[in-house]
């Protein structure tokens, strides 16, 4: 039903009144008189009966009345969500991040929802690739991943993580630089995050290892990170994990930066360049600066 219609039905039915509600309403009484011919033509009867003293509402008037107040009040509601929306301030952002932005990531949706109070922000914990394959499906708003990253997608640098080395031995000496990392793994056997499950971990290991012309023997695979340190505490290995791994690690498990150029990467905020809303806009300023 035409909200505009019932807008006029209302005025009408507030002041009893064609003139007072033509008025309210911006609108000549010839106008307003026409807008409710047509809405009684669609309703199948008369709406008010006119007298020397006004208009008063019939029978079926009577019982439009509150349906027309509840219509014309969800579509006020939903054009003001529809216009908070398209200024960012309400509606919902799917947010992704994996291990190296667990600060960066909550960080920065707490920054936003302390501004939008009213926007859902989902927040998942996901690999990088699988971040880039939802930001392409539509699936998700705005990801913390691995750089770099193909030119296709929108970026911007936030921070920088490296590889280190998990040790469960309260004395174990770490690697005195990069160059000492083979020989310390030498002596050691490694649990690895499963490929498929962190495949940037993955790659990033290998660069390393290239770079230092060593080959870790690896006893065991875990399917997340905090089994690999929580297998790292019990003794059964030693691992190769993000540094940032640190803010999640078991009490018992030592983590030991390693400096090296083949062990650092960037993290950063990406988006689809073609779904980049207000709310994505201001997400990742508060992303930069939160």
């Amino acid at each position: 039903m035409d909200v505009v219609l019932l807008r006029g039905f209302l005025a009408i039915a507030k002041h009893g009144h064609y003139g007072r509600a033509a008025h309210e309403l911006s609108m000549t009484q010839p106008t307003l008189t026409k807008q409710i011919q047509s809405l009684e033509s669609r309703v199948g009867g008369r709406l008010f009966e006119r007298g020397r003293h006004g208009a008063r509402l019939t029978d079926l008037g009577a019982v439009l009345l509150p349906e027309a107040r509840d219509l014309v009040r969800r579509a006020d509601a939903l054009a003001d969500r529809i216009d908070r929306m398209a200024r960012g301030e309400a509606g919902r952002l799917s947010v992704g991040f994996g291990l190296s932005s667990i600060e960066l990531a909550p960080r920065a949706v707490a920054a936003f929802r302390r501004r939008h109070p009213d926007v859902d922000v989902t927040l998942d914990d996901m690999s990088s690739q699988v971040q880039l394959d939802r930001l392409a499906a539509g699936e998700l708003d705005v990801g913390f991943v691995r750089l770099p990253i193909a030119r296709t997608w929108g970026h911007v640098p936030l921070a920088t993580d490296r590889l280190a080395l998990a040790a469960s031995d309260p004395h174990e000496q770490p690697p005195g630089s990069a160059a000492d990392v083979p020989r310390w793994a030498g002596r050691h056997r490694f649990i690895q995050l499963a490929r498929s499950k962190g495949p940037g971990l993955s790659g990033q290991i290998d660069r390393l290892c290239a770079a230092l012309d060593t080959r870790p023997h690896v006893i065991q695979e875990a399917h997340d990170l905090q089994t690999v340190l929580a297998l790292v505490a019990a003794g059964v290995g030693t691992a190769f994990v993000p540094a940032s791994a640190g803010r999640i690690a078991p009490p018992a498990v030592t983590i030991m930066p390693i400096e090296h150029p083949a062990a650092e990467w960037q993290i950063g905020a990406a988006w689809n360049p073609r779904r980049v809303t207000a709310m994505t806009t201001d997400f990742l300023a508060l992303a930069q600066n939160p």
